[in-house]
């Protein structure tokens, strides 16, 4: 099992930036995958999550912002981040649990991408 994180950058507050997760090993159709974030001195938080059978789930401060999607084709799931804003800087990590549901806690999840470092400045 592989999942390799793309498309992280320096964006000014405002902007948008979509995250790629591309996956092998798996369907991504089969478990869930979920984006967790860990800021400089923070915990690693739960961001997104998708199910399974394609339910999605957010944390309180990115609803509305930011979008979870799978594409079966490319074996991807995407993280579409609009209106960014400086709290939104972090390293975002793609996860998957080896189960079909979503959870919040990191530690339910086994298999991590290296990472992609979202920036954005005010």
């Amino acid at each position: 099992v592989q999942l390799v994180e793309s498309g992280g950058g320096l964006v000014q507050a405002g902007g948008s930036l979509r995250l790629s997760c591309a996956a092998s090993g798996f369907t991504v159709r089969v478990y869930a995958i979920a984006w967790f974030r860990q800021a400089p001195g923070k915990e690693r938080e739960a961001v997104s999550c998708i199910t399974s059978d394609g339910r999605s789930d957010y944390t309180a401060s990115v609803k509305g912002r930011f979008t979870i999607s799978s594409e079966d084709a490319k074996n991807t799931v995407y993280l579409q981040m609009n209106t960014l804003e400086p709290d939104d800087t972090a390293v975002y990590y793609c996860t998957a649990r080896g189960a079909s549901n979503c959870r919040r806690d990191s530690r339910q999840y086994f298999y991590w991408g290296q990472g992609t470092q979202v920036t954005v400045s005010s």
